[in-house]
């Protein structure tokens, strides 16, 4: 019986001549070119990174590509947010003080109005108690100084309330008076201002020094009234008026320069308003320039009409 005849010798240099050779199963040459053979990599792990090298997440296409973006941006839109909140707050301020400035010139200006308001002092008592009762609603109400349209109409009473006991008092004196103080109150203002907002000092972590503040002026205000209430003469009551008025008028300087660095926000201050509290910010701004203008006003209460 005759024997298979021997496989054909393999020749790395005459390769594509010859086919694939195989005995039992075995593969005894290459395999040839583009017969569908490939690498299958299923099987395989993906390759790592070396070790100590930093990992990176692709977010193209994925559901955290929104809170990435965020990210990035954050500082971009908190002063965004933070620049919208400011023009709000100004806007407010500015329609309230041009509001009290109309009314107090009516008051001191038209002789009528000034004669009905200086006998009816009722209504001025009513006023202040109205002004007094939204003042704390709105200071310690969130939900309601956030809520619209109701903190407008809150906003609006309690400007128009305030707006009547500063013009009262206002019509008790000279117009001369009145107007030097509006205008020292309006240099203050504007130097306070710039003060607070260029200076590095952050003077929204001395509330404790505020708080302190507003103590030795609440005491001394009693004690002055019981001193006025003793038979001074007018010379030494005007001194202990404009001793008491210099004072308070510097407490309430450093009011403003507390909630104007709270307000204008930053990354040296450690205290700002939220910027949902746009009516909080212009509510305390106005109490703290109207406080001054009536405190200035008293300096030169020496003017008094009645």
């Amino acid at each position: 019986m005759a024997s298979a005849p021997p496989p054909p010798s393999y020749d790395d240099a005459n390769k594509d001549q010859y086919p694939p050779y195989t005995q039992a199963g075995y593969q005894t040459g290459p395999p040839p070119a583009n017969q569908g053979y490939s690498y299958n990599t299923s099987n395989y792990p993906p390759p790592q990174q070396p070790y100590g090298q930093p990992q990176y997440q692709d977010y193209t296409g994925n559901a955290d590509q929104e809170a990435y973006n965020a990210f990035n941006t954050n500082s971009f839109s908190d002063k965004v947010i933070r620049n919208r909140f400011i023009k709000k707050v100004y806007l407010i301020l500015m329609c309230q003080l041009l509001f009290t400035s109309a009314l107090v010139a009516v008051f001191v200006l038209v002789a009528s109005v000034r004669t009905w308001v200086h006998n009816n002092l009722w209504f001025y008592i009513l006023a202040y108690i109205t002004f007094f009762v939204t003042y704390i609603v709105l200071a310690c109400c969130p939900g309601v100084r956030r809520k619209f349209p109701g903190n407008y109409i809150a906003l609006l009473v309690f400007t128009l309330m305030f707006s009547y006991v500063c013009a009262a008092i206002a019509s008790f004196h000279d117009a001369q008076a009145v107007l030097i103080a509006a205008g020292i109150t309006a240099l203050v203002t504007f130097c306070i201002s710039l003060f607070a907002i260029q200076t590095k000092i952050d003077f929204t972590m001395c509330s404790g020094l505020i708080f302190a503040a507003s103590m030795v002026l609440f005491f001394m205000g009693i004690a002055f009234l019981i001193v006025f209430s003793t038979n001074l003469s007018g010379k030494n009551r005007y001194y202990l008026q404009c001793v008491y008025g210099g004072i308070a008028a510097l407490i309430m300087c450093l009011f403003l320069v507390y909630d104007t660095q709270r307000i204008v926000g930053g990354k040296n201050r450690k205290n700002p308003v939220s910027a949902e509290e746009h009516i909080l910010g212009a509510m305390e701004l106005y109490l703290d320039i109207v406080y001054i203008f009536l405190l200035i006003l008293s300096i030169f209460g020496g003017g008094n009409r009645d």
